[in-house]
């Protein structure tokens, strides 16, 4: 049997064993708080269980969708993988990887909240076995296709490079920082196609765009340094310019009525004391997330 957290720690509060038991619920929380690889503000790892513990607060009625959205599927959280000193890098994204294959072989749609972005590897390889010619949809400011940094390949900062080098086509949203390298990459690879944040915000048709650059079955990662820092200000690598709360979510629901949108994850939050923003917001966008799931497949 999978451990699952009970309704005083699980995502939401959920009373109800059944709706929050693994083997009946749709919907698996994983909470991966890996951090190893911050290069500005560190605290990542202590995203997951902010973001969880955060849900307790947000309501079990979403009245956009107008209903109870876990009663609909069932949502187990899972308690939080553990990562010894060693398990770094390869070694690290191969435990995610590998804990994320037996959910997928299990039928969960797994909602995956990390630390720093370098788990989304271990995410997107799980899914790919699955999934063929998968498509990854990143929210985000950075472009994380650096070859490496600070001599490492496993760094947040590389982590959509090394899914790139598994072949895997690449949709950016957001983007709003870079080397020079990752720039040039962008302009030559056929398999990467990037909207920036000042072309956001200047072509109304990008949503429509970046839709038709993903293939049938996606992949989406967020960020949540993709949204503008007025409304995400606790993440580790904060730029101005970023997305907003109402268009995200347009584009969101979007995708998800026209895709096969397979599994997501939440990363990079990085809470700071007395300001609950952030994680609220970010447990609001992932109950929110798995509404649209949930009423495109009823």
């Amino acid at each position: 049997m999978v451990k699952v957290l009970p309704t005083t720690q699980n995502f939401l509060g959920i009373a109800e064993k059944k709706l929050s038991a693994y083997e009946s619920s749709k919907f698996v929380i994983q909470q991966v708080p890996y951090e190893y690889t911050s290069s500005y503000l560190a605290g990542s790892a202590k995203g997951p269980a902010a973001i969880v513990a955060a849900s307790q607060f947000v309501e079990l009625y979403d009245e956009e969708l107008d209903m109870e959205t876990y009663k609909q599927c069932g949502i187990a959280t899972l308690p939080s993988m553990k990562f010894g000193k060693s398990d770094i890098n390869e070694k690290a994204v191969s435990l995610i990887e590998n804990a994320t294959a037996k959910l997928i072989a299990d039928n969960k749609t797994v909602v995956s909240l990390g630390a720093e972005h370098t788990v989304t590897l271990g995410f997107v390889r799980a899914h790919a076995a699955k999934y063929k010619n998968l498509s990854v949809l990143q929210l985000d400011a950075h472009s994380d296709l650096r070859e490496s940094y600070h001599n490492n390949k496993y760094s947040h900062a590389s982590v959509l490079k090394r899914i790139y080098d598994d072949g895997h086509n690449i949709v950016q949203v957001g983007i709003r920082a870079q080397c020079i390298e990752e720039a040039q990459l962008i302009k030559t690879a056929k398999r990467i196609t990037t909207f920036y944040a000042h072309d956001v915000r200047k072509n109304t048709k990008w949503m429509d765009k970046a839709i038709d650059a993903l293939g049938s079955n996606v992949y989406l990662t967020i960020d949540a340094d993709g949204f503008d820092p007025s409304t995400m200000p606790a993440v580790g690598t904060a730029e101005p310019r970023g997305l907003f709360w109402d268009e995200t979510l347009t584009f969101l629901q979007k995708v998800i009525k026209k895709k096969n949108v397979v599994g997501f994850d939440i990363v990079e939050c990085a809470p700071t004391k007395g300001n609950i923003l952030s994680e609220y917001t970010l447990a609001k966008l992932a109950y929110r997330l798995m509404g649209y799931m949930v009423l495109k497949n009823n």
